[in-house]
């Protein structure tokens, strides 16, 4: 078969929800019982299955017409090596995009929407039938490339953690996380449900669900006029890809004799990093993008030094 170029292409890919329950209960029979024994609707996660698995090998048809198609699950990505002229396909929701962005370095990557009645994709502005288009134009440098600011968690212990959306820092559970807080010239110590950091790509998910809670709450309780809270809200919820700079917030903080509230909200940029110094025995972690699963501990003696990635990732657009 003849291709137009010997570049590499990996095509990642993401179980469905059905694949995850084969998995779990070893046959698709058992599944189904599980699911419809609890009121679900199986004919639903079948459709979703039969939907994705068909738009991957119309990808995958489509991709090896251009180069070389590797795929990978995203399971895969934290062990798998990135060719510096490889080509990066990403085929499912906005998380899978994301976490695949972590692990390039200027590769560019092109979001993919399998499923578009389905999910909204605020990083997929593609469909399978584009691929044949956008893969040429992306050899010919015919394609426009946005970048995007990452976030970088970086500790006393060596290890690192990037983020393209946000980073968590807090408790596993729902208990309360203990903390000092270092920013600029100020410090002080925390009783709180964590921290999250958001860059402008994730501005438009936890960040914006942050602000807004906290704007509609401070509007209710007379703090502010509902106008006035909402504009300043929407401003800061406008953050471009590839701003220079971070935004913190703190969730629900305690004030006690031991405990502050003062800096609660901010910017993050390269000159002024927020530094975290965990209080917390046990069970304190980062993580980011929401993958909890994927994980630093942040227990008593880590410190967290927060700030803009040095690399940026690339989505074509």
């Amino acid at each position: 078969m003849s291709r137009l170029s010997e570049r590499k292409i990996i095509l990642v890919v993401r179980s469905t929800r059905l694949m995850e329950l084969e998995a779990r209960f070893a046959t698709k029979s058992q599944a189904e019982f599980y699911v419809t024994r609890l009121g679900g609707d199986f004919s639903d996660y079948e459709r979703e299955d039969e939907i994705y698995r068909a738009a991957v090998e119309a990808a995958q048809r489509s991709l090896e017409e251009v180069g070389r198609v590797q795929l990978v699950q995203r399971s895969f990505l934290p062990n798998f090596l990135f060719g510096p002229e490889d080509l990066v396909v990403a085929i499912g929701q906005d998380g899978l995009v994301a976490n695949t962005l972590k692990y390039l370095d200027g590769q560019p990557l092109v979001g993919v929407n399998p499923d578009p009645a389905r999910w909204d994709g605020q990083l997929l502005p593609f469909r399978v039938p584009d691929l044949a288009r956008v893969m040429r134009e992306l050899l010919c440098d015919g394609r426009k490339l946005r970048e995007v600011t990452m976030a970088e968690a970086r500790l006393n212990t060596g290890l690192r953690l990037l983020a393209v959306n946000d980073l968590f820092l807090g408790m596993r559970t729902h208990a309360s996380a203990r903390y000092e807080i270092h920013w600029g010239e100020q410090r002080e110590v925390h009783s709180s449900s964590g921290v999250i950091v958001s860059t402008g790509l994730g501005s438009t998910g936890w960040f914006r669900s942050l602000m807004t809670g906290a704007a509609r709450i401070a509007a209710e309780s007379g703090q502010a006029t509902p106008l006035e809270r909402r504009s300043k809200a929407n401003t800061r919820l406008q953050v471009p890809w590839e701003a220079d700079y971070l935004h913190f917030t703190v969730r629900e903080p305690f004030p006690s004799r031991t405990t502050g509230t003062s800096i609660l909200f901010g910017r993050v940029t390269r000159d002024q990093p927020l530094v975290l110094e965990s209080r917390m025995g046990e069970n304190g972690v980062i993580f980011s993008d929401g993958i909890e699963q994927d994980f630093l501990e942040f227990n008593s003696g880590t410190r967290a030094e927060i700030a803009l990635a040095a690399k940026r990732g690339r989505l074509v657009i």
